[in-house]
């Protein structure tokens, strides 16, 4: 579509494994039978009443199929699980803080299409975590292979990128979006990104495809795309301003997510440091200077939690900065065990 990088990522084992809808049925009701009853609850919640049921039917059915892959890829339903990156992302997205977003702004603030947009986003947007190829400008390859599926999973599900362009389009800018930048500021390389770098690109998407497209003003679709865009990339990070168990507990995934990956044994010396460096500072960053609201909507919504949270995000960074300040952690899982103790106390 209109950023012309959905071609360089072709299909791969598990999009041939679970081909369509149905396929993903099977798997999903062999391994938790849940799943799909809470995606169609959260998708007849999105659309409300009225709203055509075939068209509701594919919308529902593509996050199906994109929690499904997900799941089979880098989930508990595969062999190369991702603690954060999995089927359990997509359902807090879809379930807690999209119906949250729907409940604190009313179902009238966004057209049923639009809520429907954000939900098949929660399924799609983390597809593949293992690209190694980065496109040209600031789209992660994770996001620019994520937008590839999302296109055949459309297309699976009934949607056809002429007469349903702006779904496409719409969806393509989302996931392009929530490319999130966690190298520090300023920017070390390309300059001229420096509009689009750090946190979130939704906040400088537009600016980038200023100087990409600039005739992308022009296109309802691409507008549409850009300013739900901003929403989604507040949903997916909305972990900031919600209670401060579940923003603590993220971080604990996204901690074992990235040992796991590196190949660092939780019990090995080896991820001590990188675990503490990650929980403690690596949590400040993210928090105070990496993250930045891209929406009003986001911003009224989730902005009062991340300003109670604050506080206690110092408290637990600093004390497990003390915790290990005279001995080094023997392991990563003596920091995991040090930062859930000391998350715990904040909420207690």
């Amino acid at each position: 579509m209109i950023l012309g990088i959905s071609n360089l990522y072709p299909g791969d084992a598990v999009e041939a494994a679970l081909p369509d809808v149905a396929a993903a049925h099977r798997l999903l009701s062999e391994s938790d039978a849940s799943l799909v009853p809470r995606l169609e609850a959260a998708g007849a919640r999105a659309a409300g009443s009225g709203f055509d049921s075939a068209d509701l039917a594919r919308h529902v059915d593509a996050s199906v199929l994109g929690l499904a892959r997900l799941g089979l890829r880098h989930g508990r339903l595969g062999d190369d699980l991702h603690d954060y990156h999995c089927e359990t992302h997509v359902m807090e997205v879809a379930e807690r803080r999209l119906g949250h977003l729907i409940d604190a702004l009313g179902h009238g603030s966004l057209p049923p299409a639009d809520w429907l947009a954000l939900l098949v986003f929660s399924a799609c947007h983390d597809l593949r975590q293992r690209e190694s190829f980065q496109p040209p400008g600031p789209v992660g390859g994770n996001e620019a292979a994520s937008i590839a599926e999302t296109f055949r999973i459309l297309s699976a599900c009934g949607f056809s990128p002429e007469a349903d362009r702006e779904t496409f389009i719409t969806l393509e800018l989302m996931i392009a979006g929530s490319t999130f930048d966690a190298r520090p500021l300023p920017h070390p390389e390309a300059a001229e990104l420096a509009t689009a770098a750090g946190g979130a690109l939704a906040r400088g998407l537009g600016l980038w495809l200023d100087g990409e497209r600039p005739d992308w003003t022009s296109d309802p679709a691409a507008k549409r795309g850009e300013r739900l865009g901003r929403l989604a990339a507040d949903i997916d990070t909305a972990n900031v301003g919600e209670r401060f168990d579940l923003l603590a507990d993220s971080a604990l995934r996204l901690c074992r997510e990235r040992e796991r990956r590196a190949g660092r044994d939780l019990n090995r010396a080896g991820s001590g440091p990188t675990c503490l460096g990650f929980l403690s500072r690596g949590q400040l960053a993210y928090f105070f200077e990496l993250h930045r609201f891209s929406s009003r909507e986001g911003e009224r919504v989730y902005g009062p939690g991340k300003i109670a949270n604050g506080a206690g995000v110092r408290r637990v960074s600093a004390g497990l900065l003390q915790r290990f300040d005279d001995q080094p952690p023997a392991n990563g899982q003596a920091v995991l065990d040090a930062f859930a103790e000391l998350a715990a106390a904040e909420v207690s």
